[in-house]
Protein backbone atom coordinates (compact mmCIF):
# COMPACT_ATOMS: atom_id res chain seq x y z
CA UNK A 1 0.00 0.00 0.00
CA UNK A 2 1.37 3.51 -0.39
CA UNK A 3 -0.45 7.01 -0.05
CA UNK A 4 2.19 8.61 -3.44
CA UNK A 5 1.78 7.31 -6.97
CA UNK A 6 5.86 7.94 -7.29
CA UNK A 7 5.99 5.35 -4.17
CA UNK A 8 3.59 2.96 -5.23
CA UNK A 9 5.59 2.21 -8.37
CA UNK A 10 9.39 2.28 -6.83
CA UNK A 11 7.38 -0.70 -4.58
CA UNK A 12 6.02 -2.45 -7.76
CA UNK A 13 9.21 -2.20 -9.33
CA UNK A 14 11.05 -3.63 -5.82
CA UNK A 15 8.49 -6.84 -5.45
CA UNK A 16 7.54 -7.69 -8.72
CA UNK A 17 9.64 -6.47 -11.56
CA UNK A 18 13.32 -6.04 -10.90
CA UNK A 19 15.61 -9.55 -10.05
CA UNK A 20 17.16 -9.35 -6.40
CA UNK A 21 20.39 -8.73 -5.92
CA UNK A 22 21.65 -11.25 -4.28
CA UNK A 23 19.74 -13.74 -5.93
CA UNK A 24 21.43 -12.11 -9.53
CA UNK A 25 24.86 -11.98 -7.91
CA UNK A 26 24.09 -15.98 -6.94
CA UNK A 27 22.86 -17.10 -10.32
CA UNK A 28 26.07 -16.09 -11.76
CA UNK A 29 28.08 -17.55 -8.54
CA UNK A 30 25.96 -20.79 -9.95
CA UNK A 31 26.56 -20.64 -14.08
CA UNK A 32 30.33 -20.20 -13.74
CA UNK A 33 30.60 -23.80 -11.35
CA UNK A 34 28.53 -25.54 -13.86
CA UNK A 35 30.77 -24.23 -16.39
CA UNK A 36 33.69 -25.11 -14.67
CA UNK A 37 32.29 -28.46 -14.33
CA UNK A 38 31.87 -29.08 -17.52
CA UNK A 39 35.34 -28.08 -18.68
CA UNK A 40 36.80 -30.22 -16.03
CA UNK A 41 34.25 -33.25 -17.40
CA UNK A 42 35.45 -32.55 -20.58
CA UNK A 43 39.35 -32.36 -19.84
CA UNK A 44 39.09 -36.08 -18.14
CA UNK A 45 37.46 -37.28 -21.06
CA UNK A 46 40.43 -37.65 -24.19
CA UNK A 47 37.77 -38.19 -26.52
CA UNK A 48 36.13 -34.75 -26.18
CA UNK A 49 35.97 -32.29 -28.31
CA UNK A 50 37.80 -29.05 -27.65
CA UNK A 51 36.77 -26.40 -26.58
CA UNK A 52 37.20 -22.57 -27.24
CA UNK A 53 36.78 -21.83 -23.37
CA UNK A 54 37.24 -17.79 -23.90
CA UNK A 55 34.41 -18.06 -25.75
CA UNK A 56 31.81 -19.13 -23.54
CA UNK A 57 29.59 -16.52 -23.07
CA UNK A 58 26.11 -15.43 -21.38
CA UNK A 59 23.22 -14.45 -23.52
CA UNK A 60 19.47 -14.08 -23.20
CA UNK A 61 17.81 -11.68 -20.94
CA UNK A 62 19.27 -12.67 -17.67
CA UNK A 63 22.96 -12.00 -19.71
CA UNK A 64 21.82 -8.14 -20.87
CA UNK A 65 20.11 -7.25 -17.16
CA UNK A 66 16.96 -7.02 -18.96
CA UNK A 67 15.34 -9.91 -17.22
CA UNK A 68 12.25 -9.88 -15.13
CA UNK A 69 10.60 -11.34 -12.21
CA UNK A 70 10.64 -14.35 -11.55
CA UNK A 71 14.38 -15.63 -12.46
CA UNK A 72 13.67 -18.90 -13.72
CA UNK A 73 16.30 -19.35 -16.62
CA UNK A 74 19.80 -18.96 -17.11
CA UNK A 75 21.16 -18.88 -20.71
CA UNK A 76 24.79 -20.01 -21.64
CA UNK A 77 26.90 -20.59 -24.66
CA UNK A 78 29.43 -23.44 -24.50
CA UNK A 79 31.53 -23.01 -27.15
CA UNK A 80 33.46 -25.92 -29.05
CA UNK A 81 36.81 -25.51 -31.20
CA UNK A 82 37.25 -26.73 -34.88
CA UNK A 83 39.51 -29.73 -35.04
CA UNK A 84 40.86 -30.73 -38.75
CA UNK A 85 38.46 -30.76 -41.23
CA UNK A 86 35.66 -28.34 -41.08
CA UNK A 87 33.72 -25.61 -42.82
CA UNK A 88 30.30 -24.35 -43.00
CA UNK A 89 27.50 -23.12 -45.44
CA UNK A 90 24.90 -21.21 -45.27
CA UNK A 91 21.68 -21.57 -47.70
CA UNK A 92 18.68 -19.92 -46.66
CA UNK A 93 19.54 -18.79 -43.19
CA UNK A 94 19.85 -22.46 -42.28
CA UNK A 95 24.11 -23.57 -41.31
CA UNK A 96 25.97 -26.36 -42.37
CA UNK A 97 28.79 -27.87 -40.79
CA UNK A 98 30.70 -30.40 -43.12
CA UNK A 99 33.22 -32.23 -41.26
CA UNK A 100 36.06 -34.74 -43.27
CA UNK A 101 35.99 -38.21 -43.49
CA UNK A 102 39.35 -38.33 -41.16
CA UNK A 103 37.99 -36.33 -38.83
CA UNK A 104 38.39 -38.46 -35.47
CA UNK A 105 37.16 -36.15 -33.14
CA UNK A 106 33.86 -34.75 -34.94
CA UNK A 107 32.90 -38.52 -36.22
CA UNK A 108 30.73 -39.38 -33.61
CA UNK A 109 28.54 -36.65 -33.88
CA UNK A 110 27.59 -36.38 -37.66
CA UNK A 111 24.04 -36.80 -38.90
CA UNK A 112 22.35 -40.21 -39.25
CA UNK A 113 21.03 -38.68 -42.39
CA UNK A 114 24.23 -37.08 -44.00
CA UNK A 115 27.37 -38.62 -42.64
CA UNK A 116 29.29 -35.44 -43.98
CA UNK A 117 27.15 -32.82 -41.35
CA UNK A 118 27.68 -32.06 -37.77
CA UNK A 119 24.51 -32.68 -36.35
CA UNK A 120 23.86 -29.85 -33.44
CA UNK A 121 20.74 -32.57 -31.96
CA UNK A 122 24.11 -34.87 -31.17
CA UNK A 123 26.20 -32.20 -29.79
CA UNK A 124 23.52 -31.11 -27.64
CA UNK A 125 22.90 -34.64 -26.40
CA UNK A 126 26.86 -34.46 -25.32
CA UNK A 127 26.42 -31.79 -23.29
CA UNK A 128 23.39 -33.45 -21.75
CA UNK A 129 25.44 -36.23 -21.32
CA UNK A 130 28.03 -34.47 -19.58
CA UNK A 131 25.68 -32.44 -17.51
CA UNK A 132 24.72 -35.93 -15.88
CA UNK A 133 27.69 -36.73 -15.05
CA UNK A 134 27.33 -33.73 -12.07
CA UNK A 135 27.34 -36.07 -9.44
CA UNK A 136 24.82 -32.96 -8.16
CA UNK A 137 22.63 -32.87 -10.98
CA UNK A 138 22.75 -36.95 -11.78
CA UNK A 139 20.48 -37.90 -14.41
CA UNK A 140 18.33 -34.43 -14.85
CA UNK A 141 19.64 -32.50 -17.75
CA UNK A 142 17.55 -33.24 -20.68
CA UNK A 143 17.72 -31.67 -24.85
CA UNK A 144 15.05 -29.26 -25.36
CA UNK A 145 15.14 -28.40 -28.83
CA UNK A 146 18.53 -26.56 -28.96
CA UNK A 147 19.68 -26.71 -25.67
CA UNK A 148 20.49 -28.83 -22.34
CA UNK A 149 18.09 -27.64 -20.23
CA UNK A 150 18.95 -28.57 -16.21
CA UNK A 151 17.34 -27.60 -12.97
CA UNK A 152 19.03 -26.13 -10.20
CA UNK A 153 18.65 -28.23 -7.28
CA UNK A 154 19.20 -25.52 -4.43
CA UNK A 155 17.86 -22.59 -6.58
CA UNK A 156 14.60 -22.04 -8.99
CA UNK A 157 15.88 -21.58 -12.01
CA UNK A 158 16.73 -23.39 -15.20
CA UNK A 159 20.08 -23.32 -17.09
CA UNK A 160 20.08 -23.76 -20.64
CA UNK A 161 23.02 -24.98 -22.08
CA UNK A 162 23.65 -23.94 -25.79
CA UNK A 163 26.37 -25.06 -27.98
CA UNK A 164 28.00 -22.89 -30.59
CA UNK A 165 30.99 -22.83 -32.40
CA UNK A 166 32.63 -19.20 -33.78
CA UNK A 167 33.61 -18.58 -37.49
CA UNK A 168 36.40 -17.16 -38.63
CA UNK A 169 36.39 -13.35 -39.93
CA UNK A 170 34.28 -12.97 -43.11
CA UNK A 171 35.40 -10.59 -46.25
CA UNK A 172 33.64 -7.63 -43.95
CA UNK A 173 35.52 -8.58 -40.96
CA UNK A 174 32.41 -9.95 -39.52
CA UNK A 175 32.34 -13.44 -37.35
CA UNK A 176 29.65 -15.27 -35.57
CA UNK A 177 28.40 -18.13 -33.29
CA UNK A 178 27.02 -21.08 -34.79
CA UNK A 179 24.24 -22.84 -32.52
CA UNK A 180 21.44 -25.23 -32.97
CA UNK A 181 18.57 -24.74 -34.70
CA UNK A 182 16.35 -26.81 -33.21
CA UNK A 183 16.15 -29.08 -36.44
CA UNK A 184 19.70 -30.88 -36.46
CA UNK A 185 21.33 -28.21 -38.09
CA UNK A 186 22.90 -24.90 -37.42
CA UNK A 187 22.41 -20.71 -37.18
CA UNK A 188 24.28 -17.53 -36.82
CA UNK A 189 23.86 -15.52 -33.54
CA UNK A 190 25.89 -13.02 -31.89
CA UNK A 191 24.84 -11.49 -28.24
CA UNK A 192 28.01 -9.99 -28.18
CA UNK A 193 26.22 -7.10 -30.58
CA UNK A 194 22.72 -7.55 -28.41
CA UNK A 195 24.78 -6.43 -25.01
CA UNK A 196 27.01 -3.83 -26.61
CA UNK A 197 23.13 -2.18 -28.19
CA UNK A 198 21.77 -2.56 -24.51
CA UNK A 199 24.56 -1.06 -22.57
CA UNK A 200 25.67 1.77 -24.79
CA UNK A 201 21.60 2.52 -24.78
CA UNK A 202 21.10 2.46 -21.14
CA UNK A 203 24.30 4.35 -20.64
CA UNK A 204 23.21 6.93 -23.05
CA UNK A 205 19.92 6.86 -21.38
CA UNK A 206 21.40 7.53 -17.80
CA UNK A 207 21.19 3.99 -16.85
CA UNK A 208 17.47 4.27 -16.85
CA UNK A 209 16.58 2.29 -19.85
CA UNK A 210 17.16 -1.40 -18.31
CA UNK A 211 14.97 -0.68 -15.71
CA UNK A 212 11.99 0.64 -17.95
CA UNK A 213 12.43 -2.32 -20.78
CA UNK A 214 11.95 -4.69 -17.08
CA UNK A 215 8.77 -3.25 -16.73
CA UNK A 216 7.12 -3.14 -19.96
CA UNK A 217 8.03 -7.13 -20.17
CA UNK A 218 5.82 -7.13 -17.35
CA UNK A 219 3.28 -5.11 -19.02
CA UNK A 220 3.70 -6.90 -22.52
CA UNK A 221 3.04 -10.83 -20.26
CA UNK A 222 -0.25 -9.18 -18.72
CA UNK A 223 -4.08 -11.08 -20.18
CA UNK A 224 -4.83 -7.97 -21.77
CA UNK A 225 -4.11 -8.38 -25.71
CA UNK A 226 -1.53 -10.30 -27.68
CA UNK A 227 1.57 -11.14 -26.36
CA UNK A 228 5.09 -9.60 -28.57
CA UNK A 229 7.68 -11.64 -28.33
CA UNK A 230 10.31 -10.26 -25.26
CA UNK A 231 13.56 -9.82 -28.13
CA UNK A 232 10.84 -8.02 -30.24
CA UNK A 233 9.38 -5.66 -27.13
CA UNK A 234 12.96 -5.05 -26.43
CA UNK A 235 14.23 -3.55 -29.61
CA UNK A 236 11.50 -1.81 -29.81
CA UNK A 237 12.22 0.39 -26.41
CA UNK A 238 15.91 0.09 -27.71
CA UNK A 239 15.11 1.54 -31.00
CA UNK A 240 12.68 4.06 -29.19
CA UNK A 241 15.42 5.44 -26.65
CA UNK A 242 17.76 5.41 -30.11
CA UNK A 243 16.25 8.52 -31.14
CA UNK A 244 14.56 9.92 -27.35
CA UNK A 245 16.45 10.77 -24.12
CA UNK A 246 15.28 8.91 -20.93
CA UNK A 247 13.87 11.64 -18.30
CA UNK A 248 14.09 11.55 -14.56
CA UNK A 249 10.27 10.81 -14.47
CA UNK A 250 9.29 7.04 -14.71
CA UNK A 251 5.94 7.40 -15.61
CA UNK A 252 6.68 9.76 -18.46
CA UNK A 253 8.64 7.59 -19.92
CA UNK A 254 6.37 4.56 -19.60
CA UNK A 255 4.11 6.87 -21.50
CA UNK A 256 6.31 8.12 -24.19
CA UNK A 257 7.34 3.74 -24.73
CA UNK A 258 3.74 3.23 -24.82
CA UNK A 259 2.76 5.52 -27.72
CA UNK A 260 6.13 4.72 -29.53
CA UNK A 261 4.48 1.24 -29.33
CA UNK A 262 0.99 2.28 -30.67
CA UNK A 263 2.97 4.16 -33.09
CA UNK A 264 5.06 1.19 -34.44
CA UNK A 265 3.71 -1.83 -34.02
CA UNK A 266 2.46 -2.33 -37.55
CA UNK A 267 5.98 -1.62 -39.01
CA UNK A 268 8.92 -3.44 -39.36
CA UNK A 269 12.03 -3.93 -36.76
CA UNK A 270 15.10 -4.94 -37.76
CA UNK A 271 17.48 -6.96 -35.67
CA UNK A 272 20.22 -5.21 -34.62
CA UNK A 273 22.20 -8.28 -35.38
CA UNK A 274 22.01 -8.20 -39.00
CA UNK A 275 21.10 -11.61 -39.21
CA UNK A 276 16.85 -12.38 -38.53
CA UNK A 277 15.96 -9.48 -40.76
CA UNK A 278 12.19 -8.14 -39.62
CA UNK A 279 11.94 -9.62 -36.17
CA UNK A 280 8.39 -8.26 -36.28
CA UNK A 281 6.38 -11.47 -37.37
CA UNK A 282 3.06 -10.69 -35.54
CA UNK A 283 -0.29 -11.57 -37.55
CA UNK A 284 -2.33 -8.27 -38.56
CA UNK A 285 -4.86 -9.60 -35.54
CA UNK A 286 -2.19 -9.35 -32.61
CA UNK A 287 -0.76 -5.91 -34.09
CA UNK A 288 -4.12 -4.52 -33.80
CA UNK A 289 -4.85 -5.88 -30.11
CA UNK A 290 -1.42 -4.36 -28.96
CA UNK A 291 -1.92 -1.06 -30.65
CA UNK A 292 -4.99 -0.62 -29.19
CA UNK A 293 -4.09 -1.40 -25.60
CA UNK A 294 -1.29 0.42 -25.81
CA UNK A 295 -3.75 3.67 -26.48
CA UNK A 296 -5.96 2.73 -23.80
CA UNK A 297 -3.41 2.80 -21.33
CA UNK A 298 -1.89 6.06 -22.90
CA UNK A 299 -5.09 7.36 -21.94
CA UNK A 300 -5.10 5.92 -18.59
CA UNK A 301 -1.35 6.97 -18.31
CA UNK A 302 -2.71 10.66 -18.99
CA UNK A 303 -5.49 10.83 -16.83
CA UNK A 304 -3.24 9.19 -13.26
CA UNK A 305 -1.21 12.61 -14.16
CA UNK A 306 -3.41 14.53 -13.80
CA UNK A 307 -4.72 12.95 -10.82
CA UNK A 308 -1.34 12.54 -8.94
CA UNK A 309 -1.02 15.22 -6.51
CA UNK A 310 -5.02 15.71 -6.14
CA UNK A 311 -6.12 12.47 -5.75
CA UNK A 312 -3.67 9.97 -5.58
CA UNK A 313 -5.90 6.93 -4.82
CA UNK A 314 -7.64 8.23 -8.31
CA UNK A 315 -3.93 7.73 -9.55
CA UNK A 316 -2.86 4.52 -7.98
CA UNK A 317 -6.34 3.24 -9.04
CA UNK A 318 -5.45 3.93 -12.90
CA UNK A 319 -2.09 2.27 -12.56
CA UNK A 320 -3.36 -1.06 -11.01
CA UNK A 321 -5.60 -0.95 -14.38
CA UNK A 322 -2.87 -0.72 -16.40
CA UNK A 323 -0.45 -3.20 -14.66
CA UNK A 324 -2.76 -5.06 -12.61
CA UNK A 325 -3.28 -6.13 -9.30
CA UNK A 326 -0.05 -6.96 -8.15
CA UNK A 327 0.31 -3.11 -8.25
CA UNK A 328 0.10 -1.16 -4.89
CA UNK A 329 -3.71 -0.10 -3.66
CA UNK A 330 -3.84 3.26 -1.59
CA UNK A 331 -3.04 3.08 1.71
Amino acid sequence: MAKQLSSAINEFLGTHVDLDSNQVRQGRVSRDWLLNQLELIATKNAGYPPRFSNQHRGFGSFHRSTKKQPLDDIDQMFCFSSHGDMYYSEVGGTVYITIGEENEVYRPYVSSQDSTKLSSIRIVNLIVNSLNQIPQYSNSAARNSEAATLQATSYPWNFDIVPCFMTSEDAFGNNYYLIPDGNGNWKKTDPRKDKERSSRVNQNNGKKVLQIVRLMKYWNKRPTMATMGSYLLENMILDYYEANSATNYIDWDIKGVLTYISNNIFSEVQDPKGIQGDLNTLTFQQKLSIEQRAKDDVARLNEAGNYEFENPKRAIDLWRIVFGNNFPTYG
